[in-house]
């Protein structure tokens, strides 16, 4: 499917970004995501099977559990978010992710046993790294994750997290921790360029997300307008694509799936019902969204999960 490179026409006629604030950025991913439309191809079509296999592992649905960070510090009640989520994961068949917590918190949510991708954050003291990778792989990890994107603060230097400062990642550096992590997979979070994918192969990667981390990026392209080149960029690679930002049901989740990503991360859509009701909140969400995935797939005629094709997809 061409992509549109220049100023695209949404809903609504085009977009006015003048602030470069991540709500923009955001919004900007919502209207491009509506703009997508699908046509109906019904006949012969019949229910489908949502199994997606992801490094090897079976799992119910491409729609997967987002990278929390910080969630267990606004715990209620003796329920911490982080570990809800957990068990939400574990009781629907998902895969689990989880974004910077310390070693105790993992392990925590490593107890419940449901398959977990550990983002780790680009410290500048790349000791923390290694031992991160290493206390993971210890405790059973699933997967091993880095946001590569989130390099920059707002003031133009590294940013510092929790007091923590981060630094750059070089392609050497994600070398050095695809190697650290040995066979457990290794995913490059925030890939939103060819160039960026084709590094990351080079490093040795099992996955990428595509991703703009939620805006971090100031007029930053969607990451569904970038994924059908870095999909052909990596075509015949092995690597698992993710995406996400702005996927809030399975209609979106299948505009992802049907435009080349293997599995999709939804974030917004589960954390109010997260905080609000813990694991029973997220098992609602998360039935509503594989249901609206499951009935467009029934009306694009497409059986599985190996079977989308982009071709169903029109552009306002």
């Amino acid at each position: 499917m061409e992509q549109n490179n220049g100023p695209w026409p949404g809903p609504k006629g085009l977009i006015p970004v003048t602030s470069g604030r991540s709500e923009d950025a955001n919004l900007i991913n919502r209207h491009y995501l509506d703009s997508i439309l699908v046509e109906m191809r019904i006949l012969d079509s019949v229910e489908p099977d949502l199994t997606t296999e992801i490094f090897g592992k079976e799992f119910a649905s491409p729609i997967v559990m987002p990278a929390f960070s910080h969630l267990n510090k606004v715990g209620k009640n003796g329920r911490k978010p982080m570990r809800e989520n957990a068990w939400a994961a574990k009781k629907t068949g998902m895969m689990n992710w989880i974004g910077m917590e310390t070693d105790g918190t993992y392990k925590e949510i490593s107890e419940v046993g449901v398959p977990t991708i550990r983002n780790i954050k680009p410290f500048s003291d790349h000791n923390i790294i290694y031992k991160q990778i290493e206390f993971s792989k210890q405790h059973d990890i699933f997967a091993l994750g880095m946001d590569i994107c989130h390099v920059p603060g707002k003031n133009g230097k590294y940013d510092i997290v929790d007091g923590i400062p981060l630094g750059p990642v070089t392609v050497a550096d994600l070398k050095s921790y695809v190697q650290a992590a040995g066979d457990v997979p290794f995913v490059a979070k925030g890939v939103l360029s060819v160039q960026d994918a084709l590094k990351a192969k080079e490093a040795g990667v099992k996955g990428i997300v595509i991703s703009h981390h939620h805006g971090r990026l100031a007029f930053a392209t969607p990451p569904l307008m970038m994924l059908p080149a870095i999909k052909k960029a990596l075509a015949g690679s092995g690597i698992t694509i993710f995406v996400d930002c702005g996927i809030e049901t399975g209609y979106d989740a299948y505009k992802a799936l049907a435009l080349g990503a293997d599995a999709v991360s939804v974030g917004r859509a589960i954390l109010r019902p997260l905080l609000d009701e813990a694991t029973p909140g997220v098992m609602r969400q998360i039935k509503k969204m594989n249901e609206q995935l499951s009935e467009m797939m029934m009306y694009t005629n497409i059986s599985d999960t190996k079977s989308f094709d982009s071709s169903v997809l029109h552009f306002q």
